[in-house]
């Protein structure tokens, strides 16, 4: 450990420890400090997105083919009582409404390396700053569009960002998009049609292996979506993602590697095989 105690000293402990990772259990396994210096560290301390973005900027290797992944993840902290950030949320990793500190992440992936970088995050803290998680992840989009201007091709999202308005915003920036939508979203499969729910959809051989072109409700009039239905368990439960790739032919659901990334464990891939 080096003689000048930093936030980089705790991250390896927190990397290195298996079972603890409290700042009394540090303090215990060090002759150096003591759990008072650790905690004047953390409490003064602040490593924020900006900081983030300057430590991860020289490891990053761009591709033209990149993704960036849009989520978020839940810190569990069921048993603080004291940070001020932590509320009751949603948490998928647990299934169930906890105690923790929402974090929304925006990961980059080079396809070509099977690399990613996590280059940006914002704490959800609604009830101080009033943004919502849709906010930070239109705030980091433009940050890394039109400020840092990192190349990448495709963004993947969870269908908590799959709203019109941001699914436009990519669309007018010249970039794909990969999202799951909720099963209540309206799709038509012509203008002339009435809309109806996207899980009341009919899907035959074909389709459900190469897609179908829909309307979505919202959008203007003659914008075509290519829709994928993704078989996520044996018991027939199914994930409904909307590309704007119109041209991909074929589509195979695999597990994301590397994890960068929920969009329920998946990535859609092209796949021209027959």
């Amino acid at each position: 450990m080096s003689a000048t105690f930093s936030h980089w000293d705790y991250a390896q402990f927190l990397l290195v420890s298996q079972i603890n990772y409290t700042q009394t259990y540090f303090a215990d396994h060090s002759e150096q400090l003591s759990h008072d210096r650790i905690n004047r560290l953390l409490r003064d301390e602040k490593l924020t997105p900006h900081e983030r973005r300057e430590l991860v900027h020289e490891e990053v290797i761009p591709s033209e083919e990149g993704y960036l992944l849009f989520d978020d993840v839940v810190l569990d902290k069921r048993h603080s009582f004291a940070i001020e950030v932590v509320r009751r949320q949603w948490s998928g990793n647990a299934k169930a409404i906890i105690k923790g500190i929402g974090v929304v992440t925006c990961v980059y992936v080079n396809p070509e390396l099977n690399r990613c970088w996590v280059i940006d995050f914002r704490i959800f803290d609604p009830e101080r700053d009033g943004r919502r998680k849709l906010d930070h992840m239109h705030e980091m989009w433009r940050s890394l569009l039109y400020v840092r201007q990192l190349p990448f091709r495709t963004v993947l999202m969870d269908s908590w960002y799959a709203t019109t308005q941001m699914m436009q915003t990519i669309d007018q920036a010249g970039k794909l998009y990969y999202c799951p939508i909720k099963c209540n979203r309206q799709v038509s499969l012509d203008p002339s049609q009435p809309y109806q729910r996207v899980d009341q959809l009919a899907w035959d051989e074909q389709q459900l292996d190469h897609g179908q072109l829909v309307h979505l409700k919202g959008f203007p009039k003659g914008h075509q979506h290519k829709l994928f239905r993704l078989a996520l368990s044996p018991s027939a439960r199914s994930m409904w993602s909307p590309t704007t790739a119109l041209r991909i032919p074929r589509m195979l659901c695999v597990p994301s590697t590397p994890p960068a990334g929920r969009l329920s464990s998946f990535i859609v891939r092209p796949n021209n095989s027959p």
